[in-house]
């Protein structure tokens, strides 16, 4: 799937296969429980901080959504245009969350992009459309090349980076588009999107 699709399309293309084919499926196909959440950035580092949290859905009609313009963790991370949205609906949860100009220092590594967006949809009795768009993203200056595939790893002193990291359990899957840890020192997760239905 080209990964420039928009994803509001997807989701609604989704909604509207799914719609109509809803007079044909079984009262009994709605969903029981639904796992949504979306956050712009998380550091653990002398503490932990959030930026643009959406919490958690609390049932299949719920909606949540963060914003904000700045956001700041004070000498390790900086950007703009954070924003966070999980929405549930009885067959579907869709989630995203992004920013734009991320300036990222953990340990002796900076790290920056343009653009970063993660996001997860997951329908009912389907697989889960789950990944990263990440623009001109950079280590320490260098020029990174994402290669979309889940999981890519980028080895920093003392620890690593993994771009597009993606894990699954029986409550949803979870993509984090830049995922950075040094020992000892910082735990940086940068646009984090979660969505399961069952």
């Amino acid at each position: 799937m080209n990964s420039r699709v928009s994803f509001r399309a997807i989701a609604k293309t989704l909604a509207i296969v799914l719609t109509g084919t809803a007079a044909s499926w079984p009262a009994s196909i709605a969903a029981q429980t639904v796992t949504g959440q979306a956050r712009a950035a998380q550091a653990n580092a002398v503490g932990t901080t959030v930026l643009a949290d959406s919490g958690t859905l609390g049932s299949t009609s719920d909606a949540r959504d963060a914003t904000l313009a700045i956001g700041v963790v004070p000498s390790v991370l900086s950007a703009e245009g954070l924003r966070a949205v999980t929405v549930g609906w009885p067959d579907q949860v869709a989630s995203e969350a992004s920013l734009a100009n991320l300036n990222l220092a953990i340990g002796s590594t900076g790290i920056a992009a343009d653009f970063v967006l993660a996001r997860a949809l997951a329908a009912l009795n389907a697989a889960t459309i789950a990944g990263a768009v990440i623009g001109n993203l950079s280590i320490n200056g260098v020029p990174v090349f994402v290669t979309g595939n889940p999981n890519q790893r980028v080895l920093i002193p003392g620890g690593q980076v993994v771009i597009n990291e993606q894990t699954t359990s029986p409550s949803g899957t979870t993509v984090n588009a830049i995922h950075a840890t040094v020992l000892g020192v910082a735990d940086v997760v940068v646009a984090s999107a979660t969505a399961g239905i069952r």
